[in-house]
């Protein structure tokens, strides 16, 4: 639409106006959803303030929001927490795409039952697009009729320049919500990250709602859950690129797990009557003796007089970059690794910045205002229904915990030394907590409150630590130094517990204990089965860094490095230099074992915002993986260099993602041997084929012809073979590798194989389950690709197995008709 640059918005209902800092709602009243006023209505009807276009009806009829004739969009908000009524007491009268006039009926409201249920009856109309238009209010605090003009709305002119074409003001992408566990904070910050990158200004607008895509809390706060539906809004120079990016990084699901997972159905604790025991939610399973250690950990309060605007900035600009970069320089884990990204991407958060710079301009202090800023902003996350975005309660805490330390001068926070076998009680943890503690003293873990999901409970379960979560306030009386049982598989918390129930215990965990300890003796010692046959333990790698940790586990190589890791969440790819000492390093961390290489496998669920790919209806049907390659060929030219410079010819072996025909694996071979004869590189590189595609399987004996090995994906060929998208929570427990049609690609691949006396491999998700590897190593596997936490375990399973058993329980899976029959078969061989 278009019109005037200037609008008045006039009274939607009758009531008294007021100034929206006093809706009492963080979101309205400090303006995070833009700027306005607001009604507490004395009729049941609401009105449209201008003419316009309805943009959102929102499903509960609480909300709607229209585009005025000057592009404002006006936001009309029936009472607060109203959405919680799902409709109930609403009557809508318009529908989105529907043109009104000022005072046309917009939506009728039962009066007297949204006053009941309702936090308050407080109207919130406000211009969520504010940054391009400035408000004119009129005298706010007295009682309005129906129609009286309210406010007016400018749009801020722009000078066109010379032979500028008109074009929209903004560009819109509707999407859905695919992560498991909704915009929480790991996906948040990324996409905060990658929205800082364009000059653009990017929001993120779902129902009645907008958010700053600049802001990761912003976007938490907007509690979009799996399958919510958004659009994504970009106005600027590179509108049309950010649009492209970063719809492309929240549609194939930010790196998240986008199924659902066990903790989401898991039932609160259940009460006991058991004198001495707790019980809590399992969120690392394990069993753990020691002593109990309490964390209470002090809290600093800051003063809230400030010192002068200036000197209260400055200290708060001094704090953050301290936080940010310990945050950055710190030694972590893969899983710490995104934790901490996280928690620098709320240090960097523009409105949690302004919400503190706003308060210091009032003449209070800088931690006060850090801490006004956040509370703010964690009131938000409680209140929504998503138990894990209200966990991320925890980890603004944490980092607000952190500038206050750094504003007194404290960086590190000072805690316990921890005894030998200590099991670490609190009232909760703060994920810094963690990473602050020596995880050798550490047996267990338990808290008062906390989830399964949180971010305490990632780090714990990288670091193999029972524990427990929501025990309740009852396990802060437990006496200092008690002697305590954590049964994490079992959910309880024993205390002094009895000496049979003790004894057992020890059996177990000394069981469990020599069990581990046996296998990572035997990890660094060539894989054979029982009766000599040999079976290649491999690792999977994503980072320079696993590939140290691989060896030390036990690793005889590397069967699938994920060259990803080297060209995501950045504006431009790597250079041939770049890529060249990356692969250098990991070769040399390998020590001369067998690194399989894998092509770029960009594109589907792997976005990058450089790579303008066509939109896709189906993008796991499209260009990714070898395709990719092909499609620019420049790419995998560089990285074809970068290999040949960077890597041995005996270490090196080059693997192609996607193949789904011959005509690939033959297009790529004619250029690496065009560039071997550039480089000077006499020796033949091991070319070989990454199996996820039904084409590939079935054709293995075609493939294997002229491609030095075969590597098996399950991940992907289980979706393809199933017609199930691995990224859709409603089938997780359909896509099932175990499934027969899969297991019979896997035999048609090993044969195909053998027919050209090529070998095996298998580096999917499958390969890393101890349960499989007798039926993979039946059906004629002979490398298996693991997680590195896994390659232990998996030899010393693979030691206990014998070809023939292996080979009977293959014959016997291959005729079966489900997938729990053939785990049922799996586990009676095992027993065996």
């Amino acid at each position: 639409m278009s019109g005037a640059l200037s609008v008045t918005l006039l009274a939607p209902c009758d009531g008294w106006v007021a100034a929206l800092a006093e809706v009492p709602d963080p979101v309205f009243a400090e303006r995070m959803m833009g700027d306005g006023l607001a009604i507490d209505p004395l009729d049941g009807v609401l009105h449209a303030p201008c003419d316009g276009e309805i943009l959102v009806l929102h499903r509960a009829c609480h909300a709607v929001t229209l585009r005025a004739g000057n592009g404002a969009e006006i936001l009309l908000h029936i009472g607060l927490d109203t959405v919680a009524l799902a409709g109930d007491g609403f009557t809508a009268h318009v529908r989105e795409g529907q043109l009104v006039t000022a005072g046309d009926a917009l939506i009728s409201f039962d009066l007297d039952r949204v006053a009941h249920a309702a936090k308050s009856l407080m109207t919130p109309m406000v211009v969520t697009n504010g940054d391009d238009f400035t408000l004119e209010c009129r005298p706010l605090d007295r009682r309005v009729a129906k129609g009286d003009a309210l406010l007016v709305v400018h749009a801020r002119p722009r000078p066109a320049s010379i032979g500028e074409q008109e074009s929209p003001s903004e560009l819109r992408r509707a999407l859905v919500v695919p992560m498991a566990h909704g915009l929480h904070a790991r996906p948040a910050a990324r996409i905060a990250a990658l929205a800082k990158t364009f000059a653009a200004d990017i929001a993120l607008w779902a129902g009645d709602r907008r958010a700053n895509a600049k802001s990761p809390v912003a976007l938490m706060g907007l509690g979009l859950g799996r399958g919510a539906a958004a659009t994504l809004i970009a106005g600027g120079s590179d509108a049309e690129q950010a649009i492209d990016a970063l719809c492309r990084l929240i549609e194939t699901g930010i790196g998240e797990s986008t199924a659902t997972e066990q903790a989401d159905s898991q039932p609160p604790p259940a009460s006991t009557t058991e004198r001495g025991v707790l019980t809590g939610v399992t969120a690392v399973p394990g069993l753990a003796l020691g002593f109990a250690v309490h964390l209470r950990p002090a809290e600093i309060i800051p003063v809230r007089s400030g010192q002068g605007v200036e000197l209260e900035r400055a200290k708060l600009g001094a704090a953050l970059a301290a936080v940010a970069t310990r945050l950055k320089t710190a030694q972590s884990s893969d899983s710490a690794a995104a934790i901490l990204a996280a928690h620098l991407g709320f240090l960097e958060d523009p409105e949690l910045l302004a919400a503190a710079q706003s308060v210091i301009a009032a003449g209070d202090s800088a931690g006060f205002a850090w801490r006004h800023a956040v509370a703010m902003q964690s009131d938000v996350l409680r209140g929504l229904d998503d138990p894990r975005l209200r966990e991320r309660v925890n980890d603004l805490t944490d980092i607000e915990q952190q500038v206050q330390r750094a504003l007194c001068g404290a960086l590190a926070e000072r805690l316990p030394a921890l005894p030998e076998d200590a099991i670490l009680l609190a009232d909760d943890l703060l994920p810094s907590h963690l990473l602050g503690l020596d995880p050798g003293r550490l047996s267990g873990i338990a808290t008062c409150r906390g989830g399964p999901t949180s971010h305490v409970a990632i780090l714990a379960a990288s670091m193999n630590i029972p524990t427990l979560v929501a025990c309740g306030d009852a396990l802060l009386a437990i006496a200092e130094g008690d002697r305590l049982l954590l049964d994490a598989d079992a959910g309880r918390l024993s205390v002094d517990p009895a000496a049979p129930e003790l004894d057992r215990a020890c059996r177990e965990i000394t069981g469990r204990r020599d069990r581990a300890a046996r296998a990572r003796r035997m990890a660094q010692e060539l894989c054979r089965t029982r009766d000599g046959e040999r079976i290649e333990i491999a690792a999977n790698l994503g980072a320079v860094t696993d590939a140290e940790a691989a060896v030390a586990a036990g690793a005889e190589g590397c069967g699938l490095l994920r060259t990803e890791f080297l060209f995501l969440d950045r504006q431009q790819p790597p250079d041939e230099a770049e890529q060249t000492e990356t692969y250098r390093a990991i070769a040399r961390s390998l020590a001369g074992r067998p690194l399989i290489i894998r092509t770029l496998d960009i594109g589907g669920d792997k976005p990058a915002s450089y790579l303008a790919i066509p939109p896709e209806e189906n993008p796991a049907l499209g260009l990714r993986g070898i395709r990719v390659s092909l499609w620019r060929p420049d790419l995998l030219t560089v990285q074809l260099r970068a290999i040949l410079k960077g890597v041995p010819a005996a270490q090196c072996r080059i693997m192609l993602p996607m193949v789904a025909n011959l005509a690939e694996l033959r297009s790529v071979r004619q250029m690496l041997d065009r560039l071997r004869h550039e480089l000077g590189v006499t020796d033949k590189i091991a070319l070989g084929v990454m199996v996820e595609t039904p084409a590939a399987a079935i054709t293995a004996d075609l493939l294997a012809a002229e491609a030095d090995f075969l590597s098996i994906g399950t991940n992907d060929l289980t979706q393809y073979c199933l017609a199930m998208d691995r990224g859709n929570s409603a089938l997780a427990a359909s896509i099932d590798a175990w499934h027969p049609a899969v297991l019979r690609l896997i035999a048609i691949t090993v044969q195909g194989a053998l027919r050209h006396g090529r070998w095996t491999g298998l580096c999917g998700g499958l390969a890393s389950d101890p349960a499989a590897a007798a039926l993979l190593i039946g059906l004629g596997v002979r490398e298996l690709s693991v997680s590195i936490g896994r390659i232990a375990e998996i030899k010393a399973a693979v030691g206990c197995l014998t070809l023939e058993r292996c080979r009977a329980l293959a014959t016997r899976a291959l005729a079966a008709g489900s997938a729990a029959e053939i785990r049922a078969m799996a586990a009676e061989a095992g027993e065996n």
